[in-house]
């Protein structure tokens, strides 16, 4: 079992920066891909970014953040980061923090077995 928890979110105005931070805890690994999603009222969860392998530290962002958010890791700490800047209205959305233990790359959120609890994101126009 992982335990994820997430903190950092808030309200931002339009051009604005957050930081993200998941916490993991339980039975982790360096091999685990993990990942940030979203979900925006009455749409559906999607994936942001992913840090598929922590030794070659292998990125992978959706269209629309890329150039925009990075994440990164902590295998010392057991965290991953989503740092957000140039921040959109349609960015506003609840973000999970997700660990898939098969290790391979998905965008599927169906593949991820552990979630943590979302933290809200708004951005004001």
């Amino acid at each position: 079992q992982v335990q994820l928890v997430e903190s950092g979110g808030g309200l931002v105005q339009t051009g604005g920066s957050l930081r993200l931070s998941c916490a993991a805890s339980g039975r982790t690994s360096s091999r685990y891909v993990m990942a940030w999603f979203r979900q925006a009222p009455g749409k559906e969860r999607e994936f942001v970014a992913a840090f598929i392998q922590s030794i070659i530290r292998d990125t992978r962002y959706a269209d629309s953040v890329k150039g925009r958010f990075t994440i990164s890791r902590d295998n010392a700490k057991n965290t991953v980061d989503l740092q957000m800047n140039s921040l959109k209205p349609e960015d506003t959305a609840v973000y999970y923090c997700a660990v898939d233990s098969d290790g391979s790359f998905t965008v599927r959120a169906t593949d991820y077995e552990y979630w943590g609890q979302g933290t809200q994101v708004t951005v004001s126009s």
